[in-house]
C-alpha cells in the first residue's frame, strides 16, 4: 500500500507540474531571463517558477540552460536556485492543508475536464486538478501503509536513535530522497509519519534537513557528463543546502523549540508543522546566504575550474534608435547580426557532426542550444527588419532588406536540419541502431563537404565575395552528386547485408538533411550574387 501510494504521489506531482507548465505556456525561460537582473530578483523568480513547475530540480535545470546560453550569469543562477528551495516548500504547505477526504472528488473533476471537454486549455487545467487530487490520494495510501510502523519495535528504536543522534536522521532523510528522486515525496512521507506519531519532532526535523540535502543529488546526477556551467550550478545547490544544514544543526535546540512554539500558538496540524519547519529552514537559509552569492560563485568556480562554451542568445547589434535615424546604418547592423546568426548555425552543424560521430551527449546538448539561439535571433532580426521596412528605402536598401529577410529564413532552416540530424543520432542510440564503418565514412565525407559549403556561403555574405558565392554553387552541385552516389552505395550495402534497414533509414535521412543545408547555403550565395546588380 505504501509503495503504491508513493507511486501515485510521484506521478501526481509530475503530472500536476506538467499541467501547470502547459497553463503557463512556454514562457518560463523568458520569465527567468527577464526577472533575474540581480540575485534578489532571482530568488523571487526561482520561487515563482518552482511553484509553477512543482519541482526545484526543474527550475535548477532551466537556470543551468540559461547560464550556458549566456542569458544569465552564475551569480544570477545562484539566486534562482535559492528561490527554488523556497518554492519547493509550497508542496509541503499544500499537503498541510490536509484535504485528503476530498481527493477522489478532485480526481473526478480533473478526469471530467481531461476526457469530456474538447478544449486544450480546459484539458490543461484538468491535468493540474487531477494531479492535485492524486497527490492527496497517494498520501492517504502512504499513510495507511505506514500505520503499522508505530507498533514495530525496530522502528521505535530507530526513532529513539534519531532523536538522540540528529546526524543519523539527516543521513536517513538524504538517502530516502536520493532513492525516490523527489524531496516533495520524502517530506510528504515525513509529514505522514509525524501525523501518526510514528516520529516525534526531535527525530523528524533532522530527517527534514536530510531531505533538503538529498534533493540536490538529483541536480548532481543531471549534471554528470554535462557542461561546466551545469556542474557549477549543481555544486552551488549542494553547498548551499549543506551550509544551511550545518547551521541549523548547530542551532537545533532553539530551532526545535521555535517549531514546537508555533505548533501550539498557531494550532497547526502535524503536517502543517513540518511544512512550517521546512519553510522557515529554507527562507532563513536564503536570508543568511544571499549576501554571499558572489563568494559562492567564486567558490564553485575554484572547485570546478575550466572554460565554458557560452552561446550568446541575445542580439548584439540591433539598436532600435538607429531605425529612425538612418535606415542604411540600421540595415548594416541587421546584416552584422545575421552574420552572427550564420556563424552560430555553422558551429551548431559542427556539433551535430561530432554527435553523429561520437554519440557524446555534450555535442547534442550544444546543438540544441545553438538551435535555440538561432530561433531567438530569427525572431529578433525579423522584427527589426519589419520595423525598418516602415521607413522610405532606396532601391539598394530595399533589395538589401529583402535579401536579409530571405537569408535569415535560410539560416533558421539550417538550424532545423542540424537539429533533425541530432534527433536521428539520438534515435540510433535509443534503438541501438549501428551503422557500418563504410556508411560512417561516407557520412563523415558529406558532413565535411556541407560544412565547407556553409562556411563559404557565410564568407560570401560577410565580404560580398562573388567568387566565394560561385564556389558555393559549385560545392552544392558536388553535394547533390554525392547524395545520389551515397544513396546508391547504401542500396548496395543493404543488398549485401552489410547494413540493416533501420540504419539505412537513418543514413538516408541524414544525407537528405545535409543536402537541404547545401540548398540553403546556395540560396545565401545567390542572394549575394543578385545584390551585385544593385
Amino acid at each position: 500500500m505504501f509503495f503504491g501510494g508513493l507511486a501515485i504521489f510521484l506521478f501526481s506531482i509530475k503530472y500536476m507540474g506538467d499541467g501547470l507548465q502547459q497553463v503557463a505556456g512556454d514562457k518560463l525561460r523568458e520569465i527567468l531571463d527577464k526577472f533575474t537582473s540581480n540575485p534578489v530578483m532571482g530568488v523571487f523568480t526561482g520561487v515563482f517558477v518552482t511553484v509553477l513547475l512543482q519541482t526545484s530540480t526543474g527550475t535548477t535545470v532551466l537556470a543551468i540552460g540559461l547560464v550556458n546560453a549566456g542569458f544569465m550569469t552564475l551569480r544570477q543562477a545562484i539566486g534562482v536556485i535559492m528561490g527554488a528551495n523556497i518554492g519547493t516548500t509550497v508542496t509541503a504547505f499544500i499537503i498541510g492543508l490536509n484535504i485528503s477526504d476530498y481527493a477522489l472528488p478532485i480526481l473526478a473533476v480533473g478526469t471530467f475536464l481531461i476526457f469530456f471537454i474538447k478544449n486544450r486549455k480546459a484539458n490543461n487545467y484538468g491535468q493540474v486538478i487531477f494531479g492535485f487530487g492524486g497527490l492527496f490520494y497517494g498520501l492517504n495510501l502512504m499513510g495507511d501503509g505506514l500505520r503499522p510502523l508505530r507498533e514495530l519495535e525496530a522502528f521505535a528504536d530507530l526513532t529513539v536513535s534519531m532523536s538522540s543522534n540528529p546526524l543519523l536522521g539527516v543521513l536517513i532523510g538524504t538517502v530516502f530522497t536520493v532513492a525516490v528522486q523527489s524531496s516533495s515525496a520524502s517530506i510528504g512521507l515525513l509529514q505522514q509519519l509525524y501525523s501518526q506519531e510514528a516520529l516525534d519532532i526531535y527525530a523528524a526535523l533532522p530527517v527534514l534537513f536530510g531531505d533538503n540535502i538529498g534533493t540536490t543529488i538529483t541536480a548532481v546526477l543531471a549534471s554528470l557528463g554535462a557542461s561546466i556551467a551545469a556542474k557549477r550550478a549543481a555544486a552551488t545547490h549542494v553547498i548551499f543546502n549543506l551550509i544551511g544544514t550545518v547551521i541549523v544543526l548547530i542551532l537545533l535546540t532553539p530551532f526545535t523549540n521555535l517549531v514546537i512554539y508555533l505548533q501550539g500558538a498557531l494550532g497547526l496540524n502535524p503536517q502543517m508543522t513540518i511544512a512550517f519547519a521546512h519553510g522557515i529552514f529554507n527562507i532563513s537559509n536564503v536570508a543568511l546566504q544571499l549576501p554571499f552569492v558572489a563568494l559562492l560563485a567564486i567558490l564553485v568556480t575554484k572547485l570546478i575550474p575550466g572554460e565554458e562554451t557560452i552561446i550568446e542568445y541575445k542580439a548584439q547589434h540591433l539598436d532600435p534608435t538607429l531605425i529612425t535615424q538612418s535606415s542604411a546604418i540600421a540595415l548594416g547592423q541587421a546584416k552584422m547580426e545575421t552574420l552572427r546568426m550564420a556563424e552560430l548555425s555553422l558551429q551548431g552543424l559542427n556539433e551535430a557532426a561530432q554527435f553523429a560521430k561520437t554519440k557524446q551527449g555534450r555535442h547534442a546538448e550544444l546543438t540544441y542550444q545553438f538551435e535555440d539561439a538561432i530561433n531567438n535571433l530569427d525572431r529578433k532580426i525579423t522584427e527589426y527588419l519589419v520595423q525598418i521596412s516602415t521607413n522610405s528605402l532606396t532601391a539598394h536598401d530595399s533589395h538589401l532588406h529583402s535579401m536579409l529577410m530571405d537569408t535569415v529564413r535560410d539560416i533558421e532552416r539550417v538550424g532545423d536540419h542540424m537539429e533533425n540530424i541530432v534527433e536521428l543520432s539520438e534515435f540510433q542510440v535509443a534503438n541501438k541502431v549501428k551503422m557500418s564503418e563504410l556508411a560512417m565514412d561516407d557520412l563523415d565525407a558529406m558532413f565535411t563537404l556541407t560544412q565547407d559549403t556553409l562556411k563559404e556561403a557565410i564568407k560570401a555574405l560577410e565580404n560580398h565575395d562573388i567568387q566565394a558565392a560561385r564556389q558555393v554553387m559549385l560545392k552544392e552541385e558536388q553535394i547533390d552528386k554525392m547524395e545520389r552516389q551515397l544513396r546508391k552505395k547504401h542500396i548496395i550495402r543493404l543488398n549485401e547485408g552489410l547494413c540493416d534497414g533501420s540504419a539505412g533509414i537513418v543514413f538516408v535521412d541524414m544525407i537528405s538533411n545535409l543536402e537541404r543545408i547545401g540548398d540553403h547555403a546556395v540560396n545565401i550565395a545567390e542572394a549575394v550574387i543578385a545584390e551585385e546588380d544593385y
